[in-house]
């Protein structure tokens, strides 16, 4: 990192404790005679350092503000991998090489959703777990899921075929993204209250 653009990003912020990002990028960029990428990734890394704080000025207000915002795209990413699964399990022809992309959405749909679902749902806050934690807890809850949700079909009319474990997996995934989407608001709103209070 180079510490003369760290030092005046810092300095900026200590004189004027609320610059918009944008203008603190261009200025310290022209003044330095610095790219603004290169402005840009030393004010996300002092954020990421916890060196500075960014707010952001008109926070979402409400649930569903806040998951139509770009801060819950992750779980529409989610909704879209489950009707890709849906899709080539369904509607695609079984012979390859579409069957590999079902193998593929299958995997990951299988193997990473459920437990990345209840991870979010867990663990709200991006700063209590780093990725490769979040990756690997991911995969281990998933492994830990999907065979209790086969038990409790296994004492159910439909049984364990694909049609049931679809829905099933389907709907415990979202259910725990849409559980984790609230608690994220829920953080996000004691946090813009606390910066009110200070």
């Amino acid at each position: 990192m180079d510490k003369r653009i760290a030092k005046a990003l810092l300095d900026a912020a200590k004189k004027n404790p609320s610059p918009s990002v944008e203008s603190l990028v261009k200025e310290k960029a022209e003044s330095l005679g610095a790219a603004r990428h290169e402005v840009a990734r030393h004010l996300y890394q002092l954020w990421r350092d916890g060196k500075l704080k960014l707010v952001n000025p008109q926070p979402p207000s409400s649930l569903v503000q806040y998951a139509r915002s770009f801060y819950s795209l992750w779980f529409w990413a989610l909704n879209l991998i489950i009707l890709v699964t849906g899709f080539a399990i369904y509607l695609m022809p079984q012979v390859p090489p579409y069957v590999y992309l079902r193998y593929a959405v299958g995997s990951l749909f299988v193997l990473y959703l459920p437990g990345f679902a209840l991870i979010e749902a867990l663990y709200p806050k991006r700063e209590d777990l780093d990725s490769l934690e979040r990756l690997a807890l991911s995969i281990g809850l998933s492994l830990a899921l999907v065979p209790l949700v086969g038990l409790v079909l296994n004492y159910t009319p439909w049984g364990i075929r694909l049609n049931p474990i679809f829905i099933s997996l389907a709907f415990l995934t979202i259910a725990l993204g849409a559980v984790a989407v609230t608690r994220k608001f829920t953080y996000l709103k004691m946090g813009v209250e606390a910066g009110v209070k200070e």
